[in-house]
């Protein structure tokens, strides 16, 4: 059973589109990437999942239940770390953590969440002492209150130093391992690929793209790029590599000294090649493109090729 299913979602304001027929599954225990520019509909869709706001036309079933007539149920079983939201600066974390547990009659021990979350000294602070990165970590605690079995996560990295980034990484892959379902939208291309199983993209409100990081790497990268390290940089070899049928384009560095060599066809011909000009092959990496490039592609249209 799918964990997250929307069929044809359409969401208008006056004439302007946010969404536009969008459908997509996230299956149970996925980690989902959740990928967009901004006002490509990103919030929009995670409001209609979560029923803050009505479809203007579509479907959308969350953990098997009809989004809006069981969004209770729904919401009891799912724990969100909105992007904007801000903490109440009177109340301390502990504070914060009862209300969260109070409202999903749930028995977790809040000195374990804060623990888990990385500030457990600060559970008796109030909450407008906290940094940025505290009060991320702080919502994280609540959005795990109850151990949900959808996790909503949009922009969880926001004011994180890299420890807590990676910290945060750690606990998205336990909840992962736990059996929950994580929905995951961030801006930062490293963090969806260090966790997610399958990544979408959002353009325009329709959905672009849907497959694996690997499978979006296939599926726009027109060649491979090989940086190969060599004993000298010799032009005449330089220009012959570059006739070759199979090479599209060679760029040399002199502090390798290497090239870097573009090519459609098999790298073992490259390599070969270049042995035959007379130069020594040292080394040599196949780049690959990254999920940033990826992205780029699939929301401006720009050719990717891996540098």
């Amino acid at each position: 059973m799918a964990a997250i299913e929307a069929t044809a979602l359409t969401k208008s304001y006056g004439r302007t589109l946010a969404l536009e027929d969008l459908s997509f599954e996230v299956g149970e225990g996925e980690v989902f990437g959740f990928l967009g520019p901004n006002g490509a509909g990103k919030s929009t869709t995670i409001n209609v999942l979560l029923d803050f706001i009505r479809p203007t036309a579509g479907e959308v079933s969350v953990l098997g239940m009809d989004a809006q007539a069981r969004s209770r149920d729904i919401r009891k079983r799912t724990g969100v770390l909105p992007e904007g939201f801000e903490t109440y600066d009177r109340l301390t974390g502990r504070q914060h953590l009862e209300f969260a547990l109070n409202s999903k009659n749930a028995d977790d021990d809040p000195d374990e969440l804060l623990e888990r979350v990385g500030i457990p000294d600060a559970a008796d602070k109030k909450a407008g002492g906290y940094s940025k990165g505290m009060s991320q970590r702080l919502m994280l605690a609540m959005a795990l209150v109850g151990e949900p079995d959808l996790l909503i996560l949009d922009e969880p990295s926001t004011g994180l130093d890299p420890n807590g980034a990676r910290e945060m990484r750690e606990i998205v892959l336990e909840e992962a391992d736990r059996g929950a379902t994580i929905f995951f939208s961030s801006h930062i291309m490293e963090q969806v690929e260090a966790v997610c199983d399958r990544v979408g993209i959002l353009k325009d409100g329709q959905m672009v793209a849907v497959d694996t990081v690997k499978g979006l790497r296939d599926s726009v990268s027109t060649g491979t790029t090989l940086r190969i390290t060599v004993d000298r940089i010799d032009n005449g070899a330089v220009n012959n590599i570059r006739a070759m049928p199979e090479v599209t384009a060679v760029r040399t560095d002199e502090s390798g000294p290497s090239l870097i060599v573009e090519c459609n066809g098999s790298k073992t011909t490259v390599l070969n090649e270049i042995e035959q000009q007379g130069l020594e092959v040292r080394d040599f990496q196949t780049k690959e493109a990254s999920l940033e490039d990826v992205f780029q592609s699939y929301t401006t249209g720009r050719e990717v090729r891996a540098q």
